[in-house]
């Protein structure tokens, strides 16, 4: 198996880790909240989607070479995770990033933490160049998260995604490793 499995990371505030069968009720509880994927790209999921999802994510982390990292955002407290990140790979050394946490969990710095620590391992291990995330408009949190790590505004793409019936356009946010 590749150093990229089963991957760990370590930030102030969250630990970043692989999942296991055993994240369901996390995955659930986040993947079917409307008020988390009101601003997520897709629509609230049930268990049972939200199973498919995890049996996906468990499969791309060992698949090789890896082009995927979806990880369990875990307070350093402890479990259980509170969240998860993606980082996928989308081109010669870039990638794109997403992330969602548990709506009883806002506020914390999780999200923050989280993506500060994938930039790292991005720009450290993975010797990334470039990496991007597109945001909805209305999602003034995750647009703060963003700016806070150092991403900049790139531009407005219109009728980005379809979910919750309609058609959504995201700004779209870059960092540029120096």
């Amino acid at each position: 198996m590749s150093d990229t499995y089963p991957l760990s990371l370590h930030g102030q505030r969250v630990s970043l880790r692989e999942f296991t069968p055993d994240d369901l009720d996390t995955i659930a509880g986040i993947a079917g909240d409307d008020r988390v994927t009101t601003f997520l790209s897709f629509d609230s999921r049930t268990r049972d989607q939200a199973s498919a999802l995890l049996t996906g994510m468990l499969s791309s982390a060992r698949t090789e070479p890896r082009a995927e990292f979806y990880l369990a955002i875990e307070p350093l407290a402890g479990p259980p995770a509170v969240g998860f990140i993606r980082l996928a790979l989308t081109g010669v050394q870039a990638a794109k990033v997403g992330y969602a946490v548990a709506a009883d969990h806002w506020g914390h710095g999780y999200a923050t933490d989280a993506v500060q620590t994938v930039i790292r391992y991005a720009w450290d291990v993975l010797d990334l160049h470039r990496i991007t995330a597109a945001i909805g408009p209305q999602n003034a949190a995750s647009i703060a998260v963003v700016k806070r790590v150092g991403m900049e505004y790139e531009g407005h793409l219109r009728d980005h995604v379809f979910t919750n019936g309609a058609w959504r356009d995201s700004l779209l946010y870059s960092i540029i490793r120096q």
